[in-house]
């Protein structure tokens, strides 16, 4: 069933269960004492004590059977222990959705804060967004949680990388970096999950997802159930791995989903490597592991990768699988076990490790409007106000500005008309995308220009497909020739891309490319072609044109995208609250909160200009490198370019980190050290000088936490105010088939006109400046790096030197005059990105 479909079936069970009255207002829980006071006397209902131990002795107490029944993510009830069937299947990629049934709407709670797709928000590039954001959808996921509305386990943040423009669900990520998509990751889990009364309990258990190199859909007949990706253990290293690293160490996720898809010949959910090695062995993952939905079945009928049902469920858990979106393992688990594949042990702690979640969520801690810090929540904490302010500041926030000729906007709101043309012009559902619930309202493009203009209307196509017979050209360009102001509205929708679906073409859909030409062509006034899409278009054409003055890509915005565009258009000022600073100064680090009483408040110009999280290609680029090549390196024997801004060697259309700004900010004098020296023992291997790259490995702990500041100023030299976004590059020796450049640090910083800031970044030479080898191993390669912020450069030599045994040092100030680098004090350990 296609999204669309999904969504208005759901509408109308929504609207049939409110004409019925059949709202269901309690809370789903275990150990109701109050119904039945003998479960008081068990310890698995006992809150003090801690989950593994009443995780343990609720697994003593059950029976084969009832154990097995728990490996499903439909859970039947059981009764003599006070526990009650559980859906464990509820999504908040970008808001509650109704997504795997854990979760619904109905009269009740018809609908929750649907906030921008992933994509659109990482383009703000502001980590205090991404937690404001997790932290308000795990409020509003508690609150319908209090009714009966949602499960506490939510199947989110998807962290795969957006490495190739086609696929169907790069909407849901944070984009192609590693780093960022790694602290959006961490800090998105962080406001879902954090429980601040209690730092042992979760305030919802979240999941990261999709556990790995899954990034093909359905491409030219090849399906992400039997797709094999080949990936180099370089790639993996520093490419497709760092995000659930980070997700599962620095995050602490509570979950994490492996794949539909193989990994060099093996099923994700079925590689022990992967599994217990990876996940549960070197990132120690507290939580459990979850298939994707009929993953085993997959490996099973599809992949064909087992001979039997039973070697598949074997396979799966003794690999380290604890839980089964699905049926597959209920069913086939019993004769598993009865052909000897399979332990009542190997049951025992896959379970063990899902009721441990269940414990920190509170789930068997009794009737949660009674217990916890979370009981006075329900329907009035739902879309509030502030929540949904919060929805339309992250769209402001994400907007990208990719051309502004003649600084034709913002537009000042006056007399004139506006046509609004275009397929996606009066869109709803479309602004929602992927894994969407009801949301609070709907604000289209239309409905925002058009309660500050007098505006004309014509959709020009009446799909984005947009056929001959769907094409109306006459009416859009009677409109385009009769109005002041031109607004195209362009893009996709689930019917281009979606999950199962992918594109093959860079091109606007159908006729859109006619729609948009001839519209020009015909316009009185200056055009203003607006992208609603969750990916990249060639959009050459539409750049080279001098009739349309500006270009916005709008990602798939959310429930109010169309109040944003129009605010952004017409560059509206906002004083906001929802701009944390999240600040580096000084190889010191403080971050501020909404529940910290010295939060500093900033305010915000609406348009802060967002930056493309994502190369934008051209269609020959689409033509020539098949989707399936899952290699990030360019191969100069083949011509094989690469992909994204970091191995890229072709000339894009924009770079990763490309947005224009309705002001003028100049980036001034980066300070940096010239030289850094890195200390090494006489035991270490390349003490006498003689190699080009040293071993994270073999670093010295006395040595190895060397870090440095980077300083320059940020001086709005416009006339306008405006929030910016400072990124900052490494290019490394090109040792190791290294990336050209990768990006190291950002920070998002507000100025009004013609003012000055400083902005510091404190850099670890062992984990930001080091790079992944040929076979996967981290490395810091010795000598000249260039550090780029915008147009400035900055060259610095790494070499290393004498480092004697000695015992601990304490930490040597780094003075305002001095630019050596010096062992440093570690910034709060949950702000890290550490590589080893």
């Amino acid at each position: 069933m296609s999204p669309l479909l999904q969504f208005l079936l759901l509408f109308l069970l929504s609207l049939l269960c409110f004409s019925h009255d059949c709202d269901a207002q309690v809370p789903v829980f275990a150990c109701d004492v109050g119904a039945n006071p003998s479960l008081a006397a068990l310890p698995f209902c006992n809150a003090t004590l801690d989950p593994l131990s009443r995780a343990k002795d609720l697994v003593s107490r059950l029976t084969l059977a009832e154990k097995i029944s728990f490996m499903g993510h439909k859970t039947v009830d059981t009764p003599r222990l006070g526990i009650p069937a559980y859906n464990w299947w509820s999504e908040a990629l970008h808001g509650v959705s109704f997504v795997g049934g854990g979760s619904h709407f109905s009269g009740l709670v018809p609908g929750a804060t649907s906030f921008p797709q992933v994509l659109l928000t990482a383009a703000s590039f502001n980590v205090s967004l991404f937690e404001l954001i997790g932290e308000v959808v795990s409020t509003e996921a508690r609150a319908m949680h209090n009714v009966g509305h949602a499960g506490l386990t939510f199947w989110s943040p998807n962290i795969n990388i957006f490495r190739d423009p086609r696929w169907g669900r790069g909407q849901e990520t944070p984009g192609e970096d590693p780093i960022l998509t790694s602290k959006y990751a961490v800090a998105f889990v962080a406001g879902l999950q954090r429980n601040r009364h209690d730092p042992q309990k979760l305030k919802v258990a979240a999941c990261c997802k999709h556990y790995t190199a899954y990034d093909v859909d359905n491409w030219k007949g090849v399906s992400r159930f039997t797709f094999n990706a080949i990936v180099t253990e370089q790639d993996m290293a520093d490419t497709f791995q760092p995000p659930f690293k980070y997700c599962v160490t620095k995050g602490a996720a509570a979950c994490a989903m492996c794949s539909y898809n193989k990994v060099n010949g093996k099923p994700t959910c079925g590689d022990p490597d992967l599994l217990s090695g990876v996940i549960r062995g070197q990132w120690n993952l507290n939580g459990y592991i979850v298939t994707d939905c009929d993953s085993v079945d997959v490996m099973y009928n599809a992949q064909r990768y087992t001979k039997t049902p039973e070697e598949a469920v074997a396979l799966s858990l003794k690999s380290g699988l604890d839980l089964n979106c699905g049926t597959f393992v209920v069913e086939h688990a019993q004769n598993a076990i009865s052909q000897g594949k399979l332990l009542e042990a190997d049951v025992d702690k896959a379970i063990t490790n899902t009721f441990k979640v269940l414990m920190r969520v509170g789930f068997f801690d009794g009737d949660p409007r009674k217990v916890g810090p979370y009981g006075g929540l329900g329907p009035k904490d739902i879309c509030t106000p502030s929540n949904k302010q919060l929805a339309l500041e992250a769209a402001h926030q994400g907007i990208v500005l990719l051309k502004n000729q003649d600084n034709i906007l913002p537009l000042s709101p006056g007399s004139f008309s506006m046509a609004v043309i275009g397929p996606n012009a009066k869109a709803t559902v479309t602004m929602l995308g992927n894994y969407n619930g009801l949301p609070c309202l709907y604000v289209s493009p239309l409905d925002g220009l058009s309660a500050t203009v007098k505006t004309i209307y014509a959709p020009g196509c009446d799909y984005v497909t947009c056929n001959a017979t769907s094409l109306h050209l006459e009416p859009a360009k009677a409109a385009a020739a009769q109005a002041d102001v031109t607004v195209l509205v362009v893009g996709s929708d689930y019917t281009v891309e979606v999950e199962g679906l992918d594109r093959e073409t860079l091109l606007f859909p159908g006729l859109q490319g006619q729609l948009i030409d001839e519209v020009t062509a015909a316009s009185k006034g200056p055009v203003i072609l607006v992208m609603m899409s969750g990916g990249p278009f060639d959009i050459s054409a539409q750049l080279a044109n001098p009739k349309i003055k500006g270009i916005l890509w709008i990602g798939i915005p959310g429930q109010s995208g169309g109040q944003a565009l129009a605010d952004v258009i017409f560059g509206r000022y906002n004083p906001s609250k929802y701009l944390y600073i999240y600040t580096q100064s000084f190889c010191s680090f403080r971050y501020m909160h909404a529940d910290n009483p010295s939060l500093t408040l900033s305010s915000l110009y609406t348009f802060s200009g967002g930056k493309s999280p994502f190369t934008w290609y051209h269609e020959s680029f689409v033509q020539n490198v098949p989707m399936t090549d899952m290699r990030m390196r360019p191969d100069p024997a083949t011509g094989y370019p690469g992909r994204t801004f970091r191995f890229y060697t072709g000339k894009p259309l924009f770079k990763f980190g490309h947005g224009l700004s309705y002001t003028k900010f100049t980036h001034l004098q980066v300070r940096a050290p010239r030289t850094l020296s890195l200390g090494l023992g006489e035991e270490h291997p390349c003490y006498s000088g003689n190699c080009n790259s040293i071993s994270l490995a073999s670093a010295t702990e006395r040595c190895a936490e060397m870090s440095f500041d980077v300083r320059l100023q940020v001086h709005n030299s416009g006339d306008m105010a405006g929030s910016h976004t400072v990124l900052l590059f490494n290019k490394p020796p090109r040792l190791h088939n290294a990336p050209k450049e990768q990006l190291v640090a950002f920070e998002k910083i507000f100025l009004e006109p013609g003012q000055r800031s400083s902005v510091a970044f404190c850099l670890d030479v062992c984990k930001d400046l080091s790079v992944a080898d040929e076979n996967g191993n981290w490395r810091v390669p010795l000598g000249s790096h260039v550090l780029s912020v915008g147009d400035l450069e900055h060259t610095f030599t790494l070499t290393v030197y004498s480092c004697p045994r000695l015992g601990p040092q304490p930490p040597t100030p780094l003075s305002d005059a001095s630019f050596l680098s010096n062992p440093r004090g570690s910034p709060p350990k949950e702000r890290r990105f550490d590589r080893d």
